[in-house]
């Protein structure tokens, strides 16, 4: 049994009361914008529509291939072998060569400035043995960054029936790069990189129409239209922005960098509760103290349409009947956000200190209270 306490704080102390702006409506198919460092989804179109992600799946190569490279498995001078397979494939290529040493580093850079299927599948057979067995390593951790609508068939992004992506997915992945690899991160900021005689650019217009704009990744076919998943860092705050199936090159970069602007222009992101201040206090049974205090182990923060924070409304609940023994950070409640009447979260907060068990009359007299209130 839950019940509410009774703390029903009116307002946040933030100033300004600015109305929530609309976002802008894009000429693409679907769009996301994710706040990076809070994990809020500040405006979408068609999230989870089913598309043909194109080479935006690369994004996914890229990851197993940083996560390789963090455990040892692989080395970035590690030279690798070509195979005919690898050789041949069409579409974009960094033109790697049988009879020609690449080491992992020119693939990777093969691969993310200049698109190369080539290094996709090079990479993949280096990994996995085979692209197939690759592919199933990219299912899998698609799976672990709750990736639930995709489905990967091979390593590059070409065509197939049974290739899929959503938005919302895609924006899961990029985030994870940037997180999960900074060390790598750097280099999808790249303008252009040559390989065989062979300089190609960077496909990711925004590198140089916006300063603050540090990758991530194009892709394009037929079926999927022009998609860019761009990724911008000003100041403190970064955004990742996803645009789906637009009709050109222009067109993509155009209704990224709009989005992007959107949301550093009309949200800020703002601390609520600092990392182990006390927010309430909970009745505590058989435990050496009566109450606990709670709170939340990490700096708590959200983004919000600038000059909204004030209407928030917060509701601390905590679970019934807290019982000792409690360890320090352990959750025992939940705080319920909403704005202007809709839900913005539920969000766990812990225990700010440990509870031991209490003696024996203590533990006997506090099950009588509870048998008590039970009837």
């Amino acid at each position: 049994m839950r019940f509410l306490t009774a703390l029903l704080f009116a307002f946040l102390a933030f100033s300004a009361s600015a109305q929530t702006v609309p976002a802008p409506a894009l000429a693409a198919k679907a769009w996301v914008l994710l706040d990076h460092g809070t994990g809020q989804v500040l405006a979408a179109h068609d999230p989870d529509a089913r598309v043909e992600p194109a080479s935006l799946t690369k994004l996914m190569t890229a990851y197993l291939a940083f996560s390789a490279l963090k455990s040892g498995t692989i080395t970035l001078e590690q030279v690798v072998p070509v195979s005919e397979r690898a050789w041949r494939m069409a579409g974009s290529r960094m033109f790697i060569q049988p009879d020609k040493p690449v080491t992992v580093d020119q693939l990777l850079h093969g691969m993310i400035i200049q698109s190369g299927n080539d290094a996709c599948v090079a990479l993949a057979e280096l990994i996995a043995g085979s692209e197939e067995a690759f592919a199933h390593l990219m299912n899998r951790e698609a799976k672990r960054l709750g990736m639930t609508s995709t489905n990967f068939t091979n390593a590059s992004g070409m065509p197939d029936p049974q290739l899929y992506s959503t938005a919302r997915d895609l924006s899961l992945l990029a985030a994870a790069i940037v997180r999960d690899f900074p060390e790598y991160y750097r280099y999808y900021s790249m303008k252009e990189y040559s390989y065989n005689n062979i300089t190609q650019p960077n496909r990711n217009r925004l590198l140089w129409l916006d300063t603050t704009v540090d990758g991530l990744k194009t892709g394009h076919t037929e079926a999927a239209g022009y998609c860019l998943i761009a990724s911008a860092q000003r100041g403190p705050r970064r955004l990742i922005s996803v645009v789906l199936g637009t009709d050109s090159d222009t067109i993509r970069a155009q209704e990224s960098l709009k989005l992007l602007n959107y949301g550093f222009q009309f949200y800020d992101t703002v601390r609520l509760y600092e990392a182990g201040k006390e927010l309430s206090r909970f009745r505590v049974w058989k435990g050496e103290a009566n109450d606990l205090p709670v709170g939340f182990a990490a700096d708590f923060v959200m983004s919000l349409p600038k000059g909204q924070a004030e209407k928030i409304q917060v509701s601390l609940v905590s679970q019934q009947p807290v019982m000792a023994p409690i360890q320090k950070g352990q959750p025992v409640g939940t705080m319920q956000l909403t704005l202007d009447g809709k839900a913005l979260g539920e969000y766990p907060v812990v225990a700010l200190e440990a509870v031991p068990l209490a003696g024996f009359f203590g533990r006997l007299w506090d099950a009588l209270v509870l048998w008590i209130k039970s009837l």
